[in-house]
């Protein structure tokens, strides 16, 4: 029995966590992302390119290029997957942005002494 893979993909549960990246370069961050609650793919990575962010899968290098462990098979999981993962990362920036200080507010106020 032949497995079709070009059937339609029904929506997949895609549990997606974002851990911030450090260090300076291309990748801003990096996303373990389970599916169905069976299966994880970790160091999947989030990518500035020059058209903007991008999702990258985990990958090796093997005879001198670098090729994708695992994979979405069609172009349609690609799609949600890559959607999911973005998403997480935008609200994972938005959580972010909410909980740091605002330093520029802090200028204005400046800190207070008392004498």
């Amino acid at each position: 029995m032949k497995n079709d893979m070009k059937a339609a993909v029904s929506p997949m549960e895609m549990d997606v966590r974002i851990f911030p990246y450090r260090e300076d370069g291309p990748v801003a961050a990096i996303a373990s992302v389970t599916l169905n609650g069976c299966f994880a793919v970790r160091d999947v990575r989030i990518m500035e390119g020059k058209n903007g962010l991008f999702v990258s899968m985990p990958s090796r290098k093997v005879k001198g290029e670098y090729r994708d462990i695992c994979y979405p098979c069609t172009k349609d999981f690609k799609q949600q997957f890559d959607q999911k993962v973005l998403e997480a990362y935008e609200q994972a920036q938005v959580q972010e942005a909410q909980k740091s200080p605002d330093p520029e507010g802090q200028e204005e106020n400046g800190p207070t002494m008392a004498m």
